[in-house]
């Protein structure tokens, strides 16, 4: 009996991709998706050559293997061969399209491991990760740009008005500068460098993930520039904006 079906969804689930974004890899409609993880029909020749190719499998590992209880999957040998041919500080990748995905698997060293990665000679002896950022809350930092984050595994390393990935379950991945309440310590303040954004309050135990930002990478012809008025204005109005929150969370 053909596994194939069975691993199309394990495989899917994996990468944390919707039945539609699968589809669209695949070059197939979102319906045969359906009919094959279901298994009311089983996948043509050609998306297992593509399913296979994608994932470095061979057609026997997908048609005979069941990827998900097999102990030795081809996931575990490539996550063992990577891992001895990795240099140190490898930091992975997470693009605004993965985002989603990373919710859902930040903790699963498989997911992470698929992860694109690069290396910085200038930071050593840390966990790091980086993360594509969109929008304008953060400007002279430009949409598009490349925060480079190291892990913060304790709260109360927090320091304030420094800036920080922040991974939780209702804000999703954001980039912001965290200002602490001694008052009030399960709730943090996110505040946007560009002061046309409020700052908001966020709860401590929502929060899965903490990132200090350590680099910011972005393409020269996207650098904002900012005259020295422009930024006290910044300043001033950011600090009003945090006093009159803070007075109201007392």
């Amino acid at each position: 009996m053909s596994l194939a079906g069975q691993n199309l969804k394990y495989l899917r689930k994996l990468r944390g991709w919707t039945q539609e974004e699968f589809a669209h890899k695949l070059g197939i409609k979102r319906s045969l998706i359906g009919a094959y993880e279901e298994e009311r029909a089983d996948p043509r020749l050609e998306v297992l050559e593509i399913l296979a190719d994608m994932f470095k499998l061979s057609l026997d590992e997908l048609l005979l293997k069941d990827l998900s209880v097999v102990s030795e999957n081809y996931m575990a040998k490539r996550r063992q061969q990577k891992m001895m041919n990795a240099p140190r500080n490898l930091i992975h990748f997470v693009p605004v399209k993965a985002a989603a995905g990373y919710l859902a698997s930040y903790a699963d060293t498989e997911f992470i491991d698929e992860l694109n990665t690069f290396t910085l000679p200038m930071l050593s002896g840390g966990n790091y990760r980086a993360f594509e950022i969109i929008g304008d809350s953060m400007l002279p930092t430009p949409s598009g740009s490349i925060i480079v984050g190291e892990k913060i595994d304790d709260a109360s390393d927090i320091k304030n008005n420094q800036a920080y990935i922040v991974v939780s379950r209702n804000e999703g991945i954001v980039y912001k500068r965290i200002e602490k309440n001694n008052r009030a310590k399960n709730k943090l303040i996110l505040i946007s460098d560009n002061p046309q954004y409020q700052p908001y309050q966020v709860n401590a135990e929502d929060i899965m993930e903490l990132w200090q930002a350590q680099m910011v990478i972005s393409k020269v012809s996207n650098q904002q520039r900012w005259d020295v008025n422009s930024l006290a204005s910044m300043v001033n109005n950011l600090q009003n904006q945090v006093s009159t929150l803070k007075k109201k969370m007392n």
